[in-house]
């Protein structure tokens, strides 16, 4: 399955949870049922995934934790924030490059409408 089709499963996902609980939860909660919503469709899900940081040849366990991977292709980053700031962008970004991984979404379940809370971040790895 490529990184597309998994982002398309994602989004499908992330339209029918906000149609149904809309804006205004936890990113705990969105998470949670992304996770499970996604592993019914039969797509693997690690939540809270530990990613590992190298610094100057050390390596730490303990770098970055991933909301989720989904088929250990796609990143998604949960928000339930009044708005995305450059700094939720960049983060994404940095999680794509320390993971060596292509494709991320920044889903921010806190808009009225989420096709304006979902953003596509690409790594040109």
């Amino acid at each position: 399955m490529t990184e597309n089709a998994v982002a398309k499963g994602i989004v499908d996902v992330a339209f029918r949870i906000h149609r149904a609980l809309g804006p205004g939860l936890f990113e705990s909660v969105y998470e949670g049922i992304m996770a499970s919503e996604l592993d019914t469709r039969r797509l693997r899900v690690a939540s809270q995934q530990i990613m590992p940081v190298v610094f100057e040849g050390t390596r730490f366990e303990m770098g970055f934790r991933a909301d989720l991977i989904v088929e250990e292709k796609v990143i998604v980053e949960i928000k339930s924030v009044s708005e995305i700031l450059r700094v939720h962008k960049k983060q994404v970004l940095r999680y794509l490059r320390l993971s060596g991984k292509r494709l991320a979404l920044l889903i921010n379940f806190n808009e009225a409408l989420i096709k304006a809370g979902i953003l596509r971040i690409a790594n040109g790895v």
